[in-house]
């Protein structure tokens, strides 16, 4: 028995076959296009999310067996709307590093908004998130609008337009995980706010069914998904995907995804916990009996992307995976400081009006010092969240380790800077692909691949332990001023 997982990212779908043990039997993987219309606007094609979920698919269905069941993970907060009876887009989906609804935000909190808004989502007014995304194309595009709320355009995340699409328009649906990143959803009642589709003026009948994350949701479409016809069974966003496939099931165990940005969560259980000082309070999951479980979430904008710009913006490295050699061809980073806030700062800052800096530049500078000093930004900004989250937990994770998952965990100076700057061990599993493995988990377990949370965590295995050594304070806190000269940078402007 295997099921097929699809995680649709933020620059690609990847498509994995997971077996019974949890192992990978097979992957495809495709890229799509990033489009920059603006400066700190972000979008992606919808179709162009579709054809590369199918390429990805059949590259990884090519000569396995036929999978039980499809477990979908996604992008989260990205808005994209479609035609329910033709499921064209008729415009690119804004992404949820795009920064144009800051003004949007910023005239909803003068209105003194956001502690209602707060308490209803354990979320912040930050263009993050997808409510506002929606706000702006009402009042930027008024045509398409009248179609979403006509109801012949549907509104919803990414998992909703792949399902759609994937079944053949046959079912319009989503998860808490994804429903509780629009601002839209309240986390405690579990269901679609009535006052903040009024607030932010969402039509309700525009947005998905909300559905179990473990649960038969419906069947592919032949005639749509590759001559398939799979039972859709599991739905998570992308973050908490990687903390199921991590096996956080108990309160204060925690995980830090390094991808695109990176994303600390820690297991807070059926109980909501608030934070005052720049965490989200978030759904991890909701089971097939109804049952949500509730997570603690530092969101960090831009990591892995930060590697990505000194490649291709820079031209200093030849792919992300160098990095590694180069850093450690120095012994440090020469003094240089970079707070990669190329698309703002994310918790605990919440500032879209960052923008990214380095600092301490000399004559002696090298490309070795700031791709080291790229790595270093990485942890430090994984530690300004931990350290607060350790806080508002009353305590470090479970066990005393951080479960670490994503593209630059296999960087192995990163991680052992890491467990330098938490103090506490870093642990790195041998499927590092935890977001899909996550999708294929939820999925299984619906459709009786895995009889339980229990034997889906005996099937974790330790790639490697980082254990902490000393901890550079000095680094730490040049950074810490680093960002604090950082911030606001727009508002120059």
């Amino acid at each position: 028995m295997s099921v097929l997982a699809i995680d649709a990212g933020t620059t690609g779908v990847t498509a994995l076959i997971i077996s019974a043990d949890g192992a990978v039997a097979s992957r495809g993987y495709e890229e799509f296009r990033q489009y920059y219309p603006r400066p700190g606007w972000v979008e992606h094609l919808p179709e162009g999310i579709w054809q590369a979920t199918l390429a990805a698919c059949k590259q990884a269905l090519d000569g396995a067996a036929p999978p039980r069941c499809i477990g979908i993970t996604n992008q989260r907060e990205t808005a994209v709307i479609w035609d329910r009876a033709t499921l064209v887009a008729p415009r690119r989906a804004i992404v949820w590093q795009d920064r144009r609804t800051a003004e949007i935000c910023a005239r909803l909190r003068e209105q003194g908004h956001e502690a209602r808004v707060a308490a209803l989502t354990g979320l912040r007014l930050d263009p993050y998130f997808t409510a506002t995304k929606l706000t702006w194309l009402a009042e930027n595009e008024p045509e398409v609008w009248a179609d979403v709320t006509g109801g012949s355009l549907a509104a919803g995340t990414v998992d909703s337009y792949l399902i759609a699409r994937l079944t053949g328009g046959r079912h319009h649906v989503t998860d808490p995980s994804n429903a509780s990143r629009t601002l839209l959803f309240d986390i405690e009642a579990g269901q679609w706010s009535a006052e903040l589709c009024e607030l932010f003026g969402v039509p309700p009948h525009a947005l998905p069914e909300v559905v179990p994350s473990s649960g038969l949701i419906g069947h592919s479409d032949p005639a749509a998904f590759l001559g398939l016809s799979l039972p859709v069974a599991g739905i998570a966003g992308d973050q908490q995907a990687a903390m199921f496939g991590q096996a956080c099931f108990a309160p204060g165990s925690a995980k830090c995804t390094y991808g695109t940005g990176s994303f600390v969560l820690c297991n807070t259980g059926t109980s909501v916990v608030r934070s005052p000082a720049g965490l989200l309070s978030t759904v991890a999951w909701m089971d097939h009996s109804g049952v949500l479980t509730y997570a603690l979430e530092g969101s960090v904008f831009v990591t892995g992307a930060a590697l990505q710009w000194l490649r291709d913006g820079l031209g200093l490295l030849e792919s992300a995976a160098q990095s590694e050699a180069v850093a450690r061809s120095v012994p440090d980073s020469g003094g240089t400081v970079f707070v990669p806030a190329l698309t703002g700062l994310g918790a605990p800052y919440w500032d879209p009006d960052a923008r990214g800096a380095i600092f301490g530049l000399t004559r002696g500078t090298t490309r070795a010092h700031l791709v080291r000093a790229a790595l270093e930004a990485i942890a430090f900004e994984v530690r300004d969240v931990a350290d607060l989250m350790a806080a508002e937990a009353q305590g470090p994770p479970s066990g005393g380790a951080l479960r670490v998952d994503g593209g630059a965990s296999t960087n192995d100076l990163l991680m052992q800077v890491q467990a330098d700057q938490l103090q506490v061990p870093v642990e790195r599993p041998v499927v590092a692909e935890t977001t899909a493995l996550g999708a294929a988990f939820l999925a299984g377990l619906a459709t009786g691949v895995w009889s339980s949370q229990a034997e889906l965590a005996a099937t974790w295995l330790l790639d490697r332990r980082f254990q902490p050594g000393a901890r550079d304070e000095h680094a730490y806190a040049r950074w810490r001023a680093a960002v604090q000269r950082a911030r606001g940078w727009a508002r120059q402007d």
